[in-house]
């Protein structure tokens, strides 16, 4: 992965790349077995809703709980300055179970030999409130990228790490269609 100061990023895999240009609001993905490109029109960066306008809560339903944002502080990850910041997003509360009817108790039948009538089947447990999902990011200060991110959910914890390795600009090469490629029409 590359970034330039300008914006632009490059993520490479084994058979492909992805190149993103925000000033020119296009991305080119870049085919290395088919050694072909592509270009992609991509959509302007749309403006954060304001307070007023934000997301509309059905009626009768609870307003979805507040994100907690804790800064963490600066740090050092293998030689740079990193900043971090806990997301903890807490899930709104489960709706009551509805309470389910109840059979009437048959009189109990004179003691004999006579089998028993089946019991009816217990209700289910109630499910476990919903657990807070934390995401912690560790931000380099000088890259602006994500270095250490962490998410722990009910289901687990997954942790990517993005070794920085260089803090020099990138050659503006990396962010262009190299010329033994051909261009495919998108």
């Amino acid at each position: 992965m590359w970034r330039s100061s300008n914006g632009n990023m490059r993520i490479d895999t084994l058979k492909t790349s992805i190149i993103t240009i925000p000033a020119l609001q296009k991305a080119i993905m870049l085919d290395h077995l088919k050694k072909e490109a592509m270009v992609i029109p991509m959509a302007p960066a749309q403006a954060a809703p304001s307070p007023s306008g934000g997301q509309q809560t059905p009626p009768g339903a609870a307003p979805a709980p507040p994100m907690q944002v804790q800064d963490l502080g600066k740090s050092t990850i293998e030689g740079h300055e990193v900043e971090g910041k806990r997301y903890v997003l807490t899930p709104p509360a489960l709706p009551q179970m509805p309470q389910l009817p109840q059979i009437p108790k048959a009189p109990k039948p004179p003691q004999s030999a006579a089998p028993q009538p089946p019991q009816p089947p217990q209700s289910p447990k109630p499910p476990q409130p919903p657990q807070p999902t934390v995401t912690e990011i560790w931000t380099s200060v000088k890259l602006k990228m994500p270095v250490l991110t962490k998410v722990t959910t009910a289901a687990g914890e997954q942790t990517t790490y993005c070794k920085p390795t260089s803090t020099q600009e990138p050659h503006p090469s990396l962010f262009e269609i190299p010329p033994d490629y051909k261009l495919k029409k998108s």
